[in-house]
């Protein structure tokens, strides 16, 4: 894992590097209440190709550069057979992002940018800890058997956009929806830390 420190508005952010894909690691199960006050598993949002878990939040300059760019590319893994969820595991309780990560403003983020997929709140932090999650946004790409294969960027756009950018996310889950596998070369996703309780 690779920490980074950005200067933003001349607030000291770290930037963490997500670690290189494990594949084959099985993904693990959870039951968490969404913003539309259903409580969905993994075997919930499972697609017949392919599933994709996304760990995000509201607050990450990262996450809001490229959202509509991830609900895009999640509209079109959706018409391959990839199930998606978003989880955001912050700590709503930070001192610095926790109310801007609060339920209620999931709620607002989710209905700005025309979620098309469940966003759910982690409360307990435990499902973050147990995908070793680590940073936003953080991108779990499963085959059809629950196996890991994706575990990259969704492109090489961080907080500025790059009007021509690869679609690496997309192409990979459209591959992992075709053949069962990942792509062997990933770049690691890079975003915020994850904010997590003391």
């Amino acid at each position: 894992m690779i920490i980074r420190y950005l200067y933003n508005r001349k607030k000291i952010m770290v930037a963490l590097e997500t670690p290189i894909c494990d594949f084959g690691w099985k993904a693990p199960e959870f039951n968490l209440l969404g913003i539309d006050n259903k409580f969905y598993s993994f075997q919930d949002i499972k697609g017949t190709n392919g599933t994709l878990v996304m760990f995000i939040c509201n607050h990450c300059p990262y996450v809001k550069s490229v959202i509509h760019r991830i609900v895009e590319d999640v509209t079109t893994l959706k018409e391959k057979g990839i199930g998606v969820i978003a989880i955001m595991s912050n700590d709503v309780n930070d001192p610095k992002y926790g109310e801007e990560d609060s339920f209620d403003n999931m709620k607002l983020f989710s209905e700005k940018n025309n979620f098309v997929f469940p966003y759910v709140y982690d409360e307990t932090q435990s499902v973050g800890r147990e995908y070793n999650a680590v940073c936003t946004p953080d991108f779990f790409g499963f085959n059809a058997n629950n196996e890991l294969q994706y575990r990259g960027r969704l492109e090489e756009s961080k907080m500025e956009i790059i009007p021509d950018a690869k679609k690496e996310l997309l192409e990979a889950m459209i591959q992992v929806s075709e053949t069962g596998s990942g792509p062997k070369d990933q770049i690691p996703s890079i975003g915020c830390s994850i904010k997590w309780k003391e």
